[in-house]
């Protein structure tokens, strides 16, 4: 498709396209976007559940600024081309809403990795991806456990993984995803809300243990205050303060994990 004008962000120049990705299940809709010029490493970002949209694409804007070459992928591209939830179909509307958790019913581990195949092979396609750097990948609510699938997938080019008010990562259950931790060569952030966290507190605990044996960079917090879906900045929870400190972690992350 073409490419968008470049556009100048906080940091590097940066130039962005929609693209398509051919997958084992069809064509994934998505965004990409890098500096302007170079080679970097890439990110692998899975959105929330109101899927690729406006502040998404905002948000990979500043991540490429940051000196990252950034995929951000419609997660629902079997049933729907992004965006999923506008003006026309707000995700206020029940209707609209059970479609959406419908969707997400659908997309199992083994979903997820035959997509994130697709996607961490089109990263290391493109010219901006510096491929003898390690790959990093982000996850917004659904999106968190889909980090851990992509890291195990691929435990030798994912090096950093990045959960943003995630759900259902550590459960007490034999599948739970927090379990193939282990199996990962990645550092790890679970920045979690504090709603989440009175929900189940025994969640913050067990993502914690699986992590200590870890030589990577890793860190468990809990947001006080900061309620589910506090980091995209066109969610009814935003939170700028505690978005932008998980953002800074999240950098801190990549520096250590992603050189």
């Amino acid at each position: 498709m073409a490419a968008l004008p470049a556009r100048a962000m906080a940091g590097k120049p940066v130039k962005g396209r929609d693209v398509e990705i051919k997958t084992a299940d069809g064509t994934c809709d998505a965004y990409f976007v890098a500096p302007a010029t170079g080679k970097h490493p890439g990110v692998l970002v899975w959105p929330d559940i109101r899927g690729l949209r406006p502040a998404f694409r905002q948000m990979a804007d500043r991540l490429a600024g940051e000196g990252y070459a950034v995929l951000t992928i419609n997660p629902f591209y079997r049933w729907q081309t992004s965006p999923v939830v506008d003006a026309a179909n707000d995700f206020g509307d029940p209707a609209i809403r059970e479609k959406l958790f419908g969707y997400l019913k659908q997309l199992t581990r083994p979903i997820v990795e035959t997509d994130a195949k697709a996607h961490l092979a089109f990263l290391d396609a493109q010219p901006e991806v510096d491929t003898k750097r390690r790959i990093g990948t982000t996850g917004y609510c659904m999106g968190g456990a889909m980090t851990i699938y992509t890291a195990a997938l691929n435990p030798n080019r994912v090096g950093a993984a990045a959960s943003f008010h995630g759900g259902g990562l550590a459960t007490d259950k034999p599948d739970s995803p927090h379990l193939l931790i282990g199996d990962t060569n990645a550092g790890y952030l679970f920045a979690i809300a504090d709603n989440d966290d009175k929900e189940n507190p025994e969640e913050k605990n067990r993502l914690a243990a699986a992590l200590k044996p870890s030589p990577h960079w890793h860190e468990v917090e809990v947001y006080a205050g900061a309620m589910h879906g506090w980091c995209p900045p066109d969610g009814r929870a935003y939170n700028e303060a505690a978005a932008e400190k998980a953002w800074g972690r999240m950098l801190e992350l990549f520096k250590a994990e992603l050189a």
